[in-house]
């Protein structure tokens, strides 16, 4: 399990691409054909990267899809993990053959 909270696609989109190349996020929305509203989210970490946004990033910041998607997996799972809930009470199922 790892110590360190894992960077959100957001954040890496704000910091690698938005502020360095000074793109806002209306003008990103237009490259990325979708709404303003949806790259914010993103952005500002409210909102997950999904395999379609993941496409459309990978073209724009010639990347690739499944970058997008395994940085929002390794964020999704952390978060998960470091959650206070029942999963951790789960018993392993003893899977040896009679």
């Amino acid at each position: 399990m790892r110590r360190r909270k894992p960077k959100h696609p957001g954040g890496i989109i704000k910091r690698h691409y938005l502020e360095p190349l000074n793109i806002t996020i209306t003008e990103l929305a237009k490259i990325l054909d979708v709404s303003r509203k949806t790259v914010s989210e993103i952005v500002n970490e409210r909102c997950s990267v999904t395999p379609n946004m993941a496409l459309r990033l990978a073209v724009a910041f010639d990347t690739t899809p499944e970058l997008w998607l395994n940085l929002q997996q390794k964020y999704d799972l952390w978060m998960e993990e470091n959650k206070p809930f029942d999963w951790k009470k789960i018993q392993q199922v003893d899977l040896q053959v009679s």
